[in-house]
C-alpha cells in the first residue's frame, strides 16, 4: 500500500480508500461487507468513506460492526453529513457516532455542496459549521472537510465562503477521473487551489459506479492509475466484492508516477466522450443529488432569513 500526507493534518493515509455505499446495499450481504472492511485494513488500506445517508444508515451500521474486535484502531475513519442547520447536522452526526459504536469519528465532512446557498447556509451562526465546530472541541470528531460533485466553481466558493468566515478546511472531496479531465475539470481548477492550501484532496467516482465504464474506452486499472496520479491523499473506490477489493490493490500495486508519454494516450481516447459530460451524469443531472430528492436533510434556512419571507 502506498501511504500520503493528508494536507497539514500529519496524518498518514492509504491512497485508497474504502467507500462505504456500497457496503450496504440490499445486493451485498452484510457478512461480506464486514469482510471486505477487514481484509481491506489487514492489508494495508486504513482509509474508509461513509455517510449518513448511506441506505438508510445501513453502510454506517456494517461499517460499525467491522470495526469492532480491534479494528477501529487500525483505520481512519470518515462520515458525512447533509444538515445544513446546527441542529440537523449535530442530530445527523449523533446517529453516525451510535450506527458506528465510537465515541469519535476522525473526519466529517459537509456532504454534497451543490448549490451556490450551501456555503451561506453552513456558515450561518446558526449553521451545521458551527456545529461541526464544537463537536470537534467536545472530541467526537477530529478533521472538518465538505464534499461535492456537481460544479468546480461551487467548490471554490465554499473556500472563498469558508475563508470569509477565517475557516479552513481540512479536506475537500470530488470527482477525479479521466472523464473530468475535459469536462468542468475538478483536477483543473480545484486541486491546484487545494495544493497551494495544503488541504487534503479526495478524490471519488474514479469510474463514477461503472458509468465510465460504459463508454468503451477505459478500464478499471486505467481509472485508478490516473486518479493515483494526481495530488490526491486518498481515491475513495466503490467495493462491493472480494474481488474488487483485489482489483484496487493490483491498480496500488502496479502504480507508477506517469510521464506526460503515458498520460496522453489515457487523454487523448477519453476526450470524445467526455466533451458533454454525458458520462459523468452527477454532474450534469439531479439523478445523484440525494438531498435534492430529500430535502428535508438539509434541515430548516437561518431563522433570520426565513423572517425576511412576506407573512400570509
Amino acid at each position: 500500500m502506498i501511504y500520503r500526507e493528508l494536507g497539514s493534518t500529519g496524518e498518514r493515509v492509504s491512497a485508497i480508500g474504502v467507500g462505504g455505499w456500497h457496503l450496504g446495499l440490499k445486493s451485498v450481504d452484510e457478512a461480506i461487507a464486514i469482510r471486505i472492511v477487514r481484509s481491506a485494513i489487514d492489508r494495508g488500506i486504513n482509509f474508509l468513506d461513509n455517510c449518513w445517508d448511506y441506505n438508510d444508515g445501513a453502510s454506517e451500521i456494517r461499517m460499525g460492526k467491522a470495526l469492532r474486535d480491534g479494528y477501529r484502531a487500525k483505520a481512519f475513519l470518515m462520515t458525512k453529513i447533509d444538515g445544513r442547520s446546527k441542529e440537523s447536522a449535530t442530530r445527523q452526526l449523533d446517529e453516525s457516532l451510535k450506527r458506528f459504536g465510537v465515541d469519535q469519528i476522525d473526519l466529517v465532512q459537509h456532504h454534497e455542496i451543490l448549490r451556490y446557498e450551501d456555503p451561506h447556509r453552513i456558515f450561518d451562526p446558526d449553521g451545521a459549521n458551527s456545529a461541526l465546530v464544537r463537536a470537534r472541541e467536545a472530541g467526537k470528531i477530529r478533521y472538518i472537510g465538505f464534499t461535492g460533485h456537481k460544479d468546480p466553481r461551487i467548490h471554490l466558493y465554499m473556500l472563498e465562503v469558508a475563508e470569509q468566515n477565517g475557516f479552513v478546511f481540512d479536506t475537500v472531496q470530488m470527482p477525479l477521473n479521466l472523464f473530468d479531465a475535459h469536462y468542468r475539470s475538478f483536477a483543473k481548477l480545484v486541486v491546484p487551489e487545494l495544493v497551494r492550501r495544503r488541504i487534503g484532496v479526495l478524490g471519488m467516482k474514479s469510474m463514477a459506479n461503472g458509468i465510465l465504464l460504459k463508454s468503451k474506452t477505459v478500464t478499471p486499472i486505467e481509472c485508478l492509475h490516473y486518479a493515483l496520479n494526481l495530488p490526491t491523499s486518498v481515491v475513495i473506490t466503490g467495493i462491493d466484492s472480494m474481488e474488487i477489493l483485489d482489483q484496487a490493490f493490483e491498480a496500488v500495486r502496479t502504480f507508477h508516477p506517469m510521464t506526460d508519454a503515458e498520460l496522453r494516450p489515457l487523454l487523448a481516447k477519453t476526450a470524445a466522450a467526455a466533451a458533454t459530460g454525458k458520462f459523468e451524469p452527477f454532474k450534469t443531472s439531479s439523478l445523484f443529488d440525494g438531498t435534492a430528492t430529500q430535502p428535508e436533510w438539509l434541515g430548516e434556512e437561518p431563522e433570520h432569513v426565513r423572517q425576511l419571507m412576506p407573512q400570509g
